[in-house]
């Protein structure tokens, strides 16, 4: 194997001792021992590599074993090879060594050459000789092979040495190329068997992907009916032992969804096994659920009985939040969600006749201003004097029966909160008849409004809404007699015209609140107090009428003396300012009143009785007709400045009425 190699090593001992060629007028050529016309065509049979290692050598070795190992296992790597169709590497190490001639013919036949036109071009260098005395020179050729006889003894050692050395590593080379050939080998088959592993796994997957679509498929028209004919074990669990919450509330809508769809499959004809076995476990659920129903509402409904507690909050949170238990209950056992249903009733109709109670007390120690029959228009020595709402009465502050000041601002504020039962005992201020009125009233329809939307949210849809209006009226029937007996108790010896009117628009407020929050239930109370209020209004108003009347009654029919015309004043009388400031008052409370109201027809009517007592107390100034009518001029203008701020249609009216009035009497004056 190793001469193989030594091939392409030839010309490496006479490369020591090149060849001369000073005679030659060629230009330089290669060491190969070719003639000059070289160039244009390489010796035939000689790899034009010139290195230690040849690659023809190479090709002809380890190539050609690793090609026929590639060939025998089969491996699919790319593999590259070079032909060497040189002369035997053995007769050339012959010569080498031995100085064989018998290597000589076919170098002389292979150094014949041909001249090209390349060779033409070149120019060639004779010197100082002519192109005959170069012909006629004795300068011998030197031969690469005469220089290889020449070498002696003890350089063929020193080469022989190396070739040795490289014929080991050469070996050493193969060795590792054959360690690399068998790992390479080794991990073909193992890819091999991965590659296999890898078409079984594909056939595998493709296999349980058409089995699991299969199974889908299935599932798919399997699912509902299996659904349908099966109980989770964790619903019964839940149902049976669970804590009532949200997930027992799921668990529950689960079990009746399952009651409905066997009702409703068992009705047919036939009747498989599945349905057969889930009845009896159904029957039970059913029965367990209403159960715990019945034991959680009477737990609610105990809560609501105890001392101090907020109703509203345990309706929240433990009623509505669990609506859907009486829905089922009414649905599986109607008779006793009934039974619960009146207990719930009677214990709210207890909580709120009560709790309304205690407040109507609490209201009544309120003090307030007592307005009797001597606060009328025509009383000229009406007394200022409070009391409270009780059967004993003590002199309370001043105040004006007549006058709307702030009292007003009670329908104008923002703040829809009632007093408190302990604020309401501590208060030692007097007010006037609407404060009782309005925070009973206020704290009653905050309540009726809440317990009429706890009652359509918590038994509807299992309770028409017309059985749930009879509920209600059963519940708050009390509370609703005792808001009138104190409506009652507070307005029927009054003869506060603005309290009773600031009282009717407050009522009325309530009823648009209970329209705005659509709760009809209310409407009865609402329309018996404006009973109560609207004709005790009338009675005031005429007792305020015939008041003026009697007064203007008791006037003299005859002008007084001369002497005592001469001290009557042209300033307006006082009664003239109270009647201001009534009508002033009513109006202002009536600036959206239509012309149907009671209250029109009763202003009209005071005012014709004041215009009439004007008129015939004018008479007292005799024959002084310019003094009589600037006292006339000077009330109706009084009575004009007082409602000139008023707005509303009502308004408009009465002061284009003693608008008229003054403009008659100054263009008199």
């Amino acid at each position: 194997m190793w001469l193989d190699r030594l091939a392409g090593q030839s010309p490496s001992p006479a490369s020591s001792q090149p060849p001369s060629r000073a005679y030659s007028p060629a230009p330089p050529r290669s060491s190969s021992g070719l003639g000059p016309y070289a160039s244009s065509q390489q010796r035939p049979g000689i790899t034009p590599r010139s290195s230690s290692l040849s690659l023809a050598s190479a090709d002809s070795s380890t190539s050609s074993q690793l090609v026929s190992n590639r060939k025998a296992t089969g491996s699919n790597l790319k593999q590259t090879t070079t032909a060497y169709v040189g002369p035997d590497p053995v007769d050339i190490l012959a010569a080498l060594l031995g100085g064989n001639s018998a290597l000589a013919p076919d170098l002389s036949q292979n150094a014949i050459t041909s001249i090209t036109s390349n060779d033409l071009n070149d120019v060639f260098d004779f010197g100082a000789l002519s192109l005959h005395s170069l012909a006629l020179s004795d300068e011998p050729q030197p031969s690469g092979l005469n220089n290889t006889k020449l070498q002696s003894a003890e350089e063929h050692e020193q080469s022989k040495a190396r070739f040795e050395d490289l014929h080991h590593s050469i070996e050493a080379c193969d060795k590792i190329l054959a360690s690399v050939e068998t790992n390479l080998a080794s991990f073909r088959n193992d890819l091999a068997t991965v590659s296999a592993d890898i078409e079984t796994l594909q056939a595998r997957s493709a296999t349980l992907n058409i089995r699991l679509e299969n199974r889908k498929a299935v599932e798919k028209g399997l699912a509902p009916a299996v659904e349908e004919i099966s109980v989770s074990p964790v619903v019964v669990a839940k149902i049976a032992d669970g804590h009532v919450d949200e997930a027992w509330v799921k668990a529950l809508s689960e079990i009746d969804k399952k009651d409905t769809a066997y009702k409703k499959s068992s009705s047919g004809l036939e009747r498989n096994k599945g349905l057969q076995d889930l009845g009896p476990l159904l029957e039970k659920l059913i029965q367990k659920a209403i159960e715990r129903i019945r034991d959680f509402l009477v737990a609610q409904i105990k809560a609501l009985r105890s001392p101090h507690i907020n109703a509203q909050i345990i309706q929240q949170q433990n009623f509505l939040k669990f609506k859907e238990l009486y829905s089922f209950l009414h649905k599986h056992h109607a008779t006793l969600a009934d039974e619960i249903c009146l207990a719930y009733m009677n214990t709210m109709r207890w909580y709120y006749a009560n709790q309304f109670a205690r407040y109507e007390n609490a209201l009544k120690k309120i003090k307030l201003h007592v307005l009797d029959k001597l606060d009328v228009l025509g009383n000229e020595d009406t007394s200022r004097r409070g009391a409270v709402l009780s059967s004993s009465r003590i002199a309370g502050p001043p105040h004006d029966a007549f006058s709307l000041g702030r009292r007003v601002d009670i329908l104008r504020t923002s703040n829809q909160a009632a007093i408190s039962s302990y604020l309401a005992e501590e208060d030692q201020s007097t007010h006037y008849l609407e404060t009782p009125f309005r925070n009973f009233n206020l704290a009653l329809i905050d309540n009726i409004s809440a317990e009429y939307t706890f009652l359509a949210s918590f038994f509807s849809p299992a309770l028409s809404y017309s059985t749930i209006s009879r509920h209600f009226a059963y519940i708050f029937e009390p509370t609703l007699q005792l808001g009138q007996a104190l409506t009652k108790s507070v307005v029927s010896d009054t003869y506060d015209a603005i309290g009773l009117l600031l009282s009717i628009r407050l009522n009325q407020h309530f009823q648009f609140e209970l329209q705005r929050r659509k709760i009809p239930t209310a409407d009865g109370y609402i329309n018996g107090t404006a009973m109560l209020l609207w004709p005790r209004l009338q009675f005031v108003m005429n007792a305020h009428c015939e008041s003026v009347r009697a007064l203007t009654t008791t006037l003299p029919t005859r002008p007084p003396p001369k002497a005592e015309q001469a001290k009557l004043s042209t300033a307006p009388h006082v009664v003239t300012q109270r009647f201001g400031q009534l009508i002033h008052a009513i109006l202002s409370m009536s600036t959206e009143a239509g012309d149907d109201e009671p209250v029109v027809t009763s202003l009209r009517r005071l005012r014709s009785e004041m215009e009439a007592f004007l008129t015939k107390y004018s008479t007292a100034f005799g024959t002084d007709k310019r003094k009589r009518e600037r006292f006339l001029y000077t009330n109706y203008s009084l009575i004009l400045t007082i409602i000139s701020d008023v707005g509303g249609k009502l308004a408009t009216e009465e002061q284009e009425h003693f608008e008229g009035l003054k403009t008659a009497y100054q263009e008199a004056t």
